[in-house]
């Protein structure tokens, strides 16, 4: 990047979201555009996540783009080599590698109210930019807790997002902090290896089978030869979880079919009435997002493996002590305990029209109109932003839908003409807020008795879209000006040469 580069657009991150808005603007004819990568690959969480066992819990039909279908999936649910492989040919296939500066970390980003741009600061240099699109993710930046006595561990630590692969397990003693979706995986997966696994569990999850199969060589060839056939399965997988949505949504009092389910798939493996009552969750099923194996609990059943009902609350040397006062002595301690979702780090180095940072905005909790603009921060959206995440089907069904809402907006830019920024109005931003927390309010996520990584610091769920993905597309489908303020430079307004020196704002 040379020292005072402008682009059109500037796309912050490359996993499905950033890879998805390269290939929107391409297909919508933009070419003047740039793509911000802080690694040296694609793949954002996919190139990230590469822990022994990790794999998509939503089928891999349906977790691909639908302008980019893949005949060839290996499985019914996909593992992350074959997720990252397919990104990579994203790449390829729509001629996105030009356009990528790898290395680029976005270290600060700040609005020029006179240019009417974005001024961004990068490890690969600087540049400045009409739009931003940050697609950095929720996914994207491990949470580690602050255990008193960590830094003083003699083993090894890492996040199960930052797998060290020169650490071998075999024959260690291991401590895996946490049961979520992704220690589910790892604890199948390096049990037959470690000498003892600890598990410490805060709350015990909900799990289904996980009804995956390898995908024969007959399937793939329909579906190469008649990819009406793939776009059949996927319509198929997309509908069950539509109809699934209002269960979810509104009727949290019918999961409860599906706690039977979850309970007997737990009796089937755990035959210790002991341990079933630490793995039995007391709260609604959905609450906190179901997850599926169908090696998870034969794994915790093995003799050299030991669940402790509590979180991990002090390191003393080698000693992992949990909040219970259970201890284990352990030579590596595996962290999986998610990633700055509410909080993300890109929020501290977005700083808007007022001079106050996105983070700063969003102190009292995160919102964006349409899950897209934050209010005094122009030209600028994200995708997967605020109230934008699933809890039972696929989130590329949520980017292509904010990707529709994307083209529009440049599209608007296009028709005012000139040097020109539109600015989320507060009042829409709040009133979209208070509508989808008002839906909120019955779902399973906020009356189910949890607490989960989908609630803010306040209690909030600011993550969750309390409706189906076709809602979502019929909100997102284009830009309403009513909604913003557009801006305008000094001097630049249509049908106006003598403006004075200051943006002007009008409808």
């Amino acid at each position: 990047m040379s020292e005072h580069e402008h682009v059109r657009v500037a796309v912050v991150g490359s996993g499905f979201g950033g890879l998805g808005a390269a290939v929107r603007l391409r297909r919508e004819g933009i070419t003047d555009f740039v793509v911000l990568e802080r690694a040296g690959s694609v793949g954002g969480t996919w190139r990230d996540n590469s822990y022994p066992g990790c794999a998509c819990d939503v089928p891999s039909h349906l977790y691909s783009f639908s302008f980019a279908p893949n005949p060839d999936w290996p499985r019914a649910f996909s593992g992350q080599e074959h997720i990252r492989a397919y990104l990579e040919r994203v790449t390829d296939v729509f001629g996105l590698r030009p356009h990528i500066r790898f290395h680029s970390e976005v270290t600060r980003m700040v609005w020029d109210t006179e240019r009417l741009c974005w001024d961004i600061e990068t490890t690969g240099g600087n540049l400045s930019a009409d739009v931003v699109v940050s697609a950095t993710g929720p996914l994207s930046d491990p949470r580690i807790p602050d255990i008193p006595g960590l830094d003083t561990f003699p083993g090894k630590v890492f996040h199960s997002a930052r797998w060290d692969h020169d650490y071998d397990l075999a024959g260690k003693r291991v401590a895996m902090v946490g049961t979520g979706a992704s220690a589910i995986q790892i604890v199948p997966s390096i049990q037959p290896e470690v000498a003892r696994l600890t598990v410490f569990q805060r709350t015990p999850p909900w799990v289904l089978p996980r009804m995956d199969r390898a995908i024969s060589g007959a399937e793939r060839f329909l579906h190469r030869t008649l990819p009406f056939t793939a776009q059949l399965r996927r319509g198929v997988l997309w509908g069950i979880r539509e109809l699934q949505v209002q269960a979810f949504t509104k009727h949290p009092g019918q999961l409860g079919f599906v706690e039977r389910l979850a309970r007997s798939h737990m009796a089937r493996a755990i035959k210790d009435p002991e341990l079933r009552a630490k793995l039995t969750p007391d709260y609604r099923i959905g609450c906190k997002r179901i997850l599926l194996s169908n090696t998870y609990y034969p794994a915790l059943a093995q003799d050299n493996v030991d669940v402790v009902a509590s979180g991990l609350s002090e390191v003393r040397g080698s000693t992992v002590v949990a909040a219970d006062g259970t201890e284990a002595e352990v030579d590596a301690i595996v962290f999986g305990t998610g990633f700055h979702v509410t909080d993300m780090p890109i929020a501290e180095r977005v700083v808007g029209a007022d001079g106050r940072t996105l983070a700063e905005t969003w102190r009292n909790g995160m919102a964006a109109l349409r899950g897209a603009s934050a209010a005094g921060f122009p030209n600028w959206m994200t995708i997967i932003g605020p109230n934008t995440g699933l809890g039972n089907s696929s989130m590329i069904l949520m980017i292509e839908s904010q990707l529709n809402y994307m083209a529009d907006f440049l599209r608007q830019l296009d028709i005012l003409g000139g040097r020109v920024a539109l600015d989320a109005r507060p009042s829409a931003v709040n009133a979209w807020n208070r509508k989808v927390q008002a839906r909120m309010e019955r779902t399973v996520w906020n009356t189910g008795g949890c607490t989960s990584w989908y609630l803010d610091a306040n209690g909030r769920n600011t993550t969750i879209w309390p409706g189906t993905t076709s809602e979502f597309r019929r909100a997102t489908r284009r830009v309403d000006l009513m909604e913003y303020r557009i801006l305008r430079a000094a001097g630049r307004a249509r049908g106006n040469d003598n403006d004075d020196a200051r943006v002007r704002e009008g409808v």
